[in-house]
């Protein structure tokens, strides 16, 4: 259970990272968004099962469950709530300027 759980925890700290890296390369606020939210969730909810699975069943791994459980409510209607507000606060989306200079798009 130890190699599973530290496994797990290697591979949502890897979406963490991707995460880290979409919202300082992507071009606007609702593209970062929706890079962050997805990634992070996934992130969050691997190290927190791979937590639980490396703690064994315990109480403490209930309570990982449960808030691995609000978190993937949570952080996926935050982003929705952020990205509604900012289009009705008139943010516009990005477009591209320019062609792909490959010729799609």
């Amino acid at each position: 259970m130890s190699a599973a759980g530290t496994a797990m925890m290697a591979v949502g700290l890897f979406f963490i990272a991707v995460a880290a890296l979409g919202l300082l390369r992507m071009p606007d606020f609702y593209t970062r968004v929706h890079a962050v939210s997805k990634s992070d969730t996934l992130g969050i909810a691997l190290v927190l099962a791979g937590l639980a699975l490396h703690d064994g069943a315990t109480i403490v791994s209930l309570k990982l469950v449960l808030i691995l459980m609000f978190i993937a409510m949570a952080n996926p209607i935050g982003a929705h709530v952020l990205t509604r507000s900012a289009l009705q606060s008139g943010l516009a989306p990005w477009k591209r300027t320019r062609a792909d200079p490959e010729g799609q798009a």
